[in-house]
């Protein structure tokens, strides 16, 4: 209807054109069959700014605004010089929020070309373009091999398979990207390879954040607790509870090898 709140409660007893009832049909029956309201209207808002949304990427959800509260409040180890990086950066929301909030160059990539095309359009829209670069590619191999970061952060794939075929809400399995659902068989591939290569690109010191599954909790803290095969170990492995009280966020520092 291209008019505000206010005018529609002023106008609520006005009568419909015909014009009008078609295109409201039209969004209706779109509803009607499960498709998300981020869908219907191309937006959705997040950390109290709006970014365009599409099939091509996964809608933001307020638990990643739990991610992004947990990384801003520990970003004060910074050096001036240290870069973010954004692994799976899909719509851009975290990588927006980050250089609006931390005021710093960051880096974000996604294996997608729609989703790093959309997340280019909601960078220029929030007005931190100047702060941001994006690159295509399948986690880090788009990125030269000496670039190293302060701080990388993540939401990566990580529901179950099944999961993703059985338990998902029509609104979630049939129109948002499988790419940015599907973990693989427990929900960990991506996250196990984040794990392997994150050592290459993350200074000594360097701190990282990931949204996981609910149920992923012990999984993840165990993964970076051990280990890697390069003799790299991570120290300060923390598992941090969401406000519902469920397993949500790692927060870790890379130590060395």
């Amino acid at each position: 209807l291209n008019v505000s709140r206010t005018e529609l409660l002023l106008k609520r007893g006005d009568s419909l054109s015909f014009l009008d009832f078609e295109i409201f049909s039209k969004l209706l029956k779109r509803r009607i069959n499960r498709e998300p309201v981020a869908y219907i209207l191309g937006k959705q808002e997040f950390w109290s700014l709006d970014f365009f949304v599409s099939p091509a990427v996964l809608i933001p959800r307020p638990e990643t605004e739990f991610l992004l509260e947990q990384v801003i409040s520990h970003a004060s180890f910074l050096t001036e010089d240290d870069q973010v990086l954004d692994l799976c950066t899909g719509s851009g929301a975290i990588a927006v929020v980050l250089a609006k909030e931390l005021k710093r160059n960051v880096v974000a990539v996604d294996i997608s070309t729609e989703a790093i095309e959309i997340a280019e359009k909601n960078s220029c829209y929030n007005g931190v373009e100047d702060l941001l670069s994006f690159i295509q590619g399948d986690l880090f191999s788009g990125l030269p091999k000496e670039q190293q970061f302060g701080l990388i952060v993540s939401n990566p794939p990580y529901i179950p398979t099944f999961e993703v075929k059985n338990q998902l809400e029509p609104e979630v399995y049939c129109y948002e990207p499988n790419t940015a659902l599907d973990g693989g068989e427990d929900g960990l591939d991506l996250i196990k390879r984040i794990r392997d290569e994150l050592p290459g690109y993350l200074r000594i010191g360097g701190m990282f954040f990931m949204e996981f599954g609910a149920d992923q909790g012990e999984q993840v803290k165990q993964l970076f607790s051990s280990i890697g095969a390069d003799g790299s170990y991570f120290t300060d492995v923390t598992i941090l509870k969401d406000y519902a009280g469920r397993d949500r966020v790692l927060r870790t520092r890379f130590t060395g090898f």
